[in-house]
């Protein structure tokens, strides 16, 4: 053979790995689309609550349970996506998954009462949550190495964008037309990705051999588990935490649950879940990462909304015009990701993007009515640059090393722990705004007494209004003027109450960011799914 032969055929296998079909993008299209709709869903109804609430004739806590349905499907489904993508083939798996997603978002719009939203709810979840992890192996799987960062930052829009657009999409879509289409609007999208995947993936046989030595008593104990740990952080903080005997019960159901499904996993020879990939270094790293990410993402989007919906008295819409510019910048900067970590270390990306996230929200310490849309605008654009520079970079460092038939394991974990981690930071960030608004009440309430000549004064003036405003009584004007002073009070509490855990979300994420110096630069060793 000549040394031009030689040299050609040396020089092949390069152009041939990188070179990337249009049918492949069409696939890693069509899966991150539906990514990004699963992970939209979560958030999009949070800012029609109450109008779904009224249409279905429910409120209050009840109305909590349209989102924690979903949830629950959700968080349940992802870590068992790998098997039955596996027992079914994935193509089949995903295309039927997808179709049903579809159809349950329609379904939704349709429901009458609470059981029946809570039930078509919980389906969809169910179906959505496979999309998310299928996509990220898509990703790993379909793309060669030098194209995963592409991939990347495409399934990131969905993971990191959606949740910052939701509010936007459910508040306009609820002012301009009405709930049913925050439901409605996945149809099309539905049928976009499934016509997209039905040509890209390559059909392949089911192996249902597998479902007679499937892991079944690790299934059912990891449902449980979830089910009642993403109920528990749902509906502790409305139910008194461990003063309700209904979350006390969930809490040792899950604990015993998930106690059995781990020990269980570590003892099968075939587990449903391989929870020894924990050990790796970066990917049990980034998996930590990845869940104080899922603290951050998830906890901020709840703070801003409920800090603008109670200080500030915004509607849905409004609300949606702020958080919208957590974002829109995403959409703009991701696209641009993969030609920075050409040349940046994806450890310093992902660390820079959490301190800036950080940056945001220890920016919000100092809240006051006078902190609107205007305010908030500088903060938000700084979250959004963080954001947008973090989970793509974070997949690729967390995923080095993993092996091809371990790659679809790992995406549901992975993809798992953000949730988790979303659920836990919501639970927390509201259970920690609650002690510390009614703490601050407190402290106020000791030094604003009828006894204090500002107090006095302050009641004075505010008795003489009311009076002004046709009160006849001067009794009824002067607890007019306490009831008064009370709101006064219980609205500064919240607005130090909603600083003080910006300043607990911005120190966790510090934290977050210094687990990252730990990780393994990416390089060397096999991509998973490298071709």
């Amino acid at each position: 053979m000549s040394a031009a032969t030689l040299a050609a055929g040396s020089a092949a296998p390069p152009y041939s790995e990188d070179a990337v079909s249009l049918k492949t993008w069409v696939g890693v299209f069509g899966a991150t689309l539906g990514a990004f709709m699963a992970v939209l869903n979560i958030q999009i109804t949070n800012s029609a609550l109450f109008p779904i609430e009224g249409g279905i004739g429910t409120g209050g806590a009840n109305g909590a349970w349209i989102t924690t349905s979903y949830l629950i499907g959700e968080i349940i489904i992802i870590p068992l996506t790998d098997f039955l993508s596996r027992v079914f083939s994935r193509r089949r798996f995903l295309l039927v998954n997808i179709a049903l997603f579809t159809i349950f978002s329609v379904l939704c719009a349709f429901a009458q009462n609470l059981g029946q939203m809570i039930a078509l709810r919980g389906l969809q979840g169910l179906f959505g949550g496979v999309l998310i992890p299928l996509a990220f192996t898509i990703v790993v799987t379909l793309l060669p190495k030098s194209k995963q960062p592409i991939g990347m930052a495409m399934f990131a829009l969905g993971a990191m964008f959606a949740p910052s657009i939701g509010p936007t999409i459910g508040g306009y879509l609820t002012e301009t037309l009405n709930w049913h289409w925050v439901f409605y609007v996945n149809a099309v999208p539905g049928l976009v990705m499934f016509a997209a995947l039905y040509w890209a993936l390559e059909p392949a046989p089911m192996k249902l051999d597998l479902l007679k030595t499937g892991d079944w008593s690790g299934i059912a104990t990891l449902a449980v588990g979830l089910a009642s740990l993403q109920t528990v952080l749902e509906e502790g903080n409305t139910e008194d935490w461990f003063g309700s005997p209904f979350i006390l019960r969930l809490t040792v159901v899950a604990v015993v649950s998930l106690s059995m499904f781990a020990w269980i996993e570590f003892h099968k020879p075939n587990p449903v879940v391989n929870l020894r990939l924990f050990g790796r270094r970066n990917f049990g790293l980034g998996s930590l990462a990845t869940f104080f990410l899922g603290f951050g993402l998830y906890g901020s989007g709840y703070l801003l909304t409920a800090y603008l919906a109670q200080a500030q008295g915004y509607n849905a819409q409004q609300i949606g015009t702020v958080v919208m510019w957590t974002g829109l910048p995403q959409l703009l900067l991701i696209p641009f990701v993969p030609k920075l970590q050409q040349k940046v270390d994806g450890r310093i990306l992902v660390a820079v993007g959490l301190l800036l996230f950080a940056v945001s929200c220890f920016w919000n310490l100092q809240l006051s009515k006078d902190v609107g849309a205007d305010q908030l605008f500088l903060p938000n654009i700084i979250r959004a640059i963080g954001m947008s520079v973090v989970l793509a970079p974070l997949s690729g460092l967390s995923m080095a090393g993993i092996e091809p038939e371990n790659t679809g394991a790992a995406s549901g974990l992975f993809n798992m722990m953000r949730n988790v981690g979303g659920a836990f930071g919501t639970a927390v960030l509201l259970t920690f705004f609650t002690k510390r608004e009614h703490y601050h009440s407190n402290v106020i309430n000791r030094h604003v007494t009828l006894t204090d000549p500002q107090t006095q004064e302050r009641l004075a003036q505010l008795k003489q209004f009311f009076l002004h405003q046709g009160t006849t009584d001067a009794a009824i004007a002067t607890k007019q003027a306490m009831i008064a002073i009370g709101h006064t009070i219980h609205g500064q509490a919240a607005l130090m109450g909603f600083g003080d855990t910006f300043g607990l979300l911005g120190a966790m994420l510090v934290l977050a960011a210094a687990s990252v110096a730990f990780l393994k630069k990416s390089g060397g060793g096999s991509a998973p799914g490298a071709h």
